[in-house]
């Protein structure tokens, strides 16, 4: 019997410690991990319910009447001889599915474990561990996977969570228009101090925006990035046995912010910077108006097409950021978890062995082919060479459609980039190179908790609101600096007002946690 679709729930709440998964499709009560008397043959359908997360109440989900009979879930069954129960709720609402005892086979949620919406159901035994149907069912997930990311979807030492994952946490890239640099006669800055003459040579030209900011340095931290001191949730790092935000490092985070000043100084960014909003950093991008901007490296054909419309003639392209005099630079390191799915501890052995196949299979190039271009005669064709040729999305609706075969139902996947689809045009194939030839490169490793930290919610002002927005103690005294309010000499005090109004209890934590390794990630490239 098909379940009803999730409903729409206004009311928050939080998972009793008493709870007991309910609602599992595969019904009995086998030991949790338990796989002895797996059964299931290539003959038989896993069945089970399976809930995907979102953030929004609108898109292609909340026009189909039944996602059972929606075509690319029928579909989906089809290759991977499932009988799913699917059903698509925001995120934000998982509280109340969890207080009702109504939780589905396999739960997918953003983030790890220890996301808000998860209400602690991992830590109060909701779901199944997985190592022994992972080595078991799931060499492509085991073998694809970067460390990182089961640490990330682990507690207790053991792996609860299957993730979508990225294999490159580098995500962000600095953009520069190639037309502007090409009139200067300069050659993209490497360093800071060629970055600033680059910057006053575009002023020389009359760009508006020599270096476009935003406020809380969001997406405008390429010179926090080229001293290494981030002020971010995912960048502590060990220092003399404790562990403590980069930006303890006082010597680097003043010559940062003595680069931001002359930067505002000279006219090189807005007098406005602190106050610029996302709509406001958007529409000023997409009219052209700044000379180089920092930004996601997916964003290139967007920002290609839309640059371009503004300002006939126009080059974008994704160029080296700067390097501070340690040789770093570039942008914090994503978590390298998307989402994570988790299966409901009362699921029978072969039916959980089910799902875990069915996840495995996604990491197959069949997967990848369905979920990029779809199902074959309908919105793609192949030569009689096999090259693809793909019916790409033009109205709304049709790249809405394309982002839930693509995106939303395909659970676990490299998120990275979309390789196939974006070798099919030359932007495409710009986004890759980028990818490839300078992201690989560049970005900043650190130290990241998960779950987080529970003195954050102890010192709001001391935590990161966001995972690119420093803590407001902190952004309100650069700002200030910035502005010449204070004198950016005083940082030590800021460091100090920061012990004292609860950061001593934020290292003593993040330290007994990276010491324990209990849910402190380091977050690099390496697997």
């Amino acid at each position: 019997m098909k379940k009803a679709k999730a409903v729409k729930l206004g009311m928050a709440s939080l998972l009793a410690v008493s709870i007991v998964a309910g609602c599992s499709n595969g019904g009995g009560d086998p030991k949790s991990g338990d796989t002895s008397s797996a059964t299931t043959t290539p003959a038989q359908k896993a069945k089970f319910s399976i809930v995907y997360p979102t953030t929004v109440s609108t898109g292609y989900h909340t026009r189909i009447p039944d996602l059972n009979k929606d075509k690319w879930v029928l579909k989906l069954e089809e290759l991977t001889n499932t009988d799913i129960d699917i059903s698509v709720m925001e995120d934000a609402k998982y509280g109340v599915m969890f207080a009702s005892n109504s939780i589905p086979d396999v739960v997918g949620s953003i983030g790890g474990p220890g996301s808000k919406s998860m209400s602690g159901s991992v830590e109060s035994g909701v779901f199944m561990p997985l190592d022994e149907l992972l080595k078991k069912y799931a060499p492509n997930l085991m073998k694809a996977i970067p460390k990182a990311a089961w640490d990330t979807v682990s507690y207790d030492g053991k792996i609860y969570g299957i993730p979508e994952f990225l294999s490159n946490p580098s995500r962000r890239a600095t953009y520069i228009r190639t037309d502007l640099l090409e009139k200067t006669g300069l050659q993209a800055p490497k360093t800071v101090d060629e970055f600033l003459n680059v910057l006053r040579a575009f002023k020389k030209l009359g760009v508006e925006q020599p270096y476009q900011m935003r406020e809380n340095f969001k997406y405008a931290d390429v010179i926090l990035g080229a001293f290494d001191v981030l002020p971010y949730k995912d960048q502590f790092e060990l220092v003399n046995g404790q562990v403590v935000p980069k930006f303890f490092d006082t010597e680097n985070v003043m010559k940062a912010l003595n680069v931001y000043k002359t930067m505002y100084d000279e006219g090189l960014i807005s007098k406005e910077f602190a106050t610029i909003s996302s709509t406001d950093y958007t529409k000023s991008i997409d009219a052209g108006k700044p000379g180089i901007w920092s930004q996601n490296a997916s964003g290139l054909p967007g920002y290609r097409t839309n640059i371009g419309r503004a300002v006939p003639g126009a080059k974008i392209d994704i160029i080296d950021s700067p390097k501070g005099p340690e040789g770093k630079g570039g942008y914090f390191y994503y978590s390298p978890v998307i989402r994570t799915f988790y299966i409901n501890k009362n699921v029978k052995a072969d039916t959980a062995a089910g799902i875990i196949k069915f996840f495995d299979w996604m990491l197959t190039k069949d997967a990848e082919t369905f979920f990029t271009f779809g199902i074959e005669g309908d919105t793609y064709t192949k030569d009689a060479s096999g090259k693809i040729n793909y019916k790409f999305p033009v109205t709304k609706e049709d790249t809405e459609e394309e982002g839930w075969r693509s995106g939303t139902i395909w659970a676990v996947h490299d998120s990275t980039y979309n390789k196939p689809r974006l070798e099919l045009n030359e932007d495409g194939q710009a986004t890759l190179k980028a990818f490839d030839t300078v992201l690989t490169k560049e970005g900043l490793p650190g130290i990241g908790f998960y779950p987080e930290l529970t003195s954050f919610s102890q010192y709001p002002d001391l935590a990161a609101p966001q995972p690119d927005v420093g803590p407001k103690l902190i952004v309100d005294h650069m700002i200030k600096m910035i502005y010449g309010k204070e004198p950016i000499s005083d940082w030590p005090k800021v460091i100090e007002e920061y012990k004292a109004k609860g950061g001593n209890e934020i290292i003593k934590e993040a330290t007994d946690r990276w010491n324990k390794k209990q849910g402190a990630i380091l977050i690099d490239t390496k697997k």
